[in-house]
């Protein structure tokens, strides 16, 4: 039984002894975070290596992208290590490193959909008017407030969740979530619960709201409009809504399973429902928007062909050039060598330039035969 006091450690009770399978839970999370961390990057340097894809619409889904980067990272190498691991405990500054990691990450996720859909209703509804509308210097705004935004509030979640005494250190999760931290303090958590309500109305349910309400418009216009304008409207929102879609599917578990009793669930279902939106959203977003999205689409084939990297991997050292660096270390042989060294080294430097002699004569021979 524990005091009150602030403890220097966890234990993550849902994990369990799965023997030698942990080796192939090991592989099979490891892959999984080497593809989400191959089709994030490789999506924000096609976007930036490419300035027809620098507008609003790609700029978005970039910041969506370090988004997934940086949700998974948070969650993927803690996991791997907690798989091999024999004892299941985080240090508790860790610990609420990794809730800082997975609330930001959440927070931006919502957010940042939330902006595209915006920007959607700009681009369908308001065709005319986009490039005055949605400016550059206002997706720069969107960005860095959201951004901004997420990091403050939950910098003030942890605060708050941080300084609580504890009367244990048990968490029912294979991560840390604060929600269970909060569950273990000895005292009332009403500011804690009031705050925590008011941070998902704000970061929830607003933009959740918005998301709605421009969808509602758009499906208007898409009804109202022509042949040309519904392709487009399902063209660019298709792979938006999967990722709504998807990502409240996995917010639902996750929120259902911690107010609730799950114990009729099979373990490993419970732990796949808590993992969902943290690791199938970011490997979804890149690879719906690289394979919907037809300019992503292009730009990733042309840099991935074989003929492009063979002529970016394929170089050839001229002969002037081979002379040049010849030279150059010859004349820094002398340049580097002692006194008593030199004149046993007057040699090699003597054959090294008959042999620059002899590559020029020859290639001043071959080219007055030609």
């Amino acid at each position: 039984m524990f005091n009150s006091t602030q403890v220097s450690y966890f234990t993550l009770a849902a994990y369990f002894d799965t023997g030698s399978l942990k080796y192939l839970y090991f592989l099979v999370v490891l892959m999984l975070y080497s593809c989400i961390i191959c089709a994030n990057v490789l999506l924000i340097v096609v976007i930036f290596a490419n300035r027809s894809l620098h507008e609003p619409m790609y700029m978005f889904l970039c910041s969506l992208f370090v988004n997934e980067l940086y949700g998974s990272t948070g969650v993927f190498p803690f996991l791997l290590v907690q798989i091999l691991s024999d004892i299941h405990t985080v240090s508790a500054p860790l610990c609420f490193l990794q809730i800082f990691s997975v609330y930001t990450y959440c927070c931006l996720e919502i957010s940042n959909l939330a902006v595209m859909a915006y920007d959607r209703y700009l681009a369908i509804c308001y065709p005319l008017q986009y490039n005055t509308r949605m400016t550059s210097k206002k997706v720069a705004i969107f960005i860095a407030v959201i951004w901004l935004l997420a990091f403050s509030i939950v910098s003030v979640t942890i605060s708050l969740s941080s300084s609580l005494k504890l009367c244990g250190n048990s968490i029912n999760k294979v991560y840390c979530d604060n929600y269970f931290v909060v569950k273990l303090a000895c005292y009332d958590t009403s500011i804690i619960n009031i705050y925590g309500l008011f941070v998902t109305v704000l970061t929830v349910f607003v933009p959740l709201i918005l998301i709605m309400c421009t969808y509602i418009r758009i499906l208007l216009v898409c009804f109202s409009g022509s042949k040309q304008t519904r392709q487009k409207a399902v063209s660019t929102c298709t792979p938006h809504l999967a990722s709504i879609v998807n990502f409240a599917v996995g917010g639902f578990f996750e929120i259902t399973q911690s107010r609730f009793n799950m114990n009729s669930v099979p373990h490993m279902l419970r732990i796949f429902l808590s993992l969902h939106f943290l690791t199938c959203q970011p490997l979804l977003n890149p690879v719906m928007y690289g394979l919907k999205m037809s300019k992503i689409r292009i730009k990733c084939k042309s840099l991935l062909s074989s003929d492009n990297l063979k002529a970016k991997l394929n170089f050839k050292l001229e002969p002037s050039l081979i002379l040049s660096l010849w030279d150059s270390v010859q004349l820094l042989q002398p340049m580097a060598a002692s006194d008593g060294g030199y004149e046993s080294r007057q040699q090699p430097m003597d054959e090294g330039e008959s042999a620059s002699d002899t590559l020029r004569s020859g290639d001043e021979h071959g080219s007055g035969e030609s």
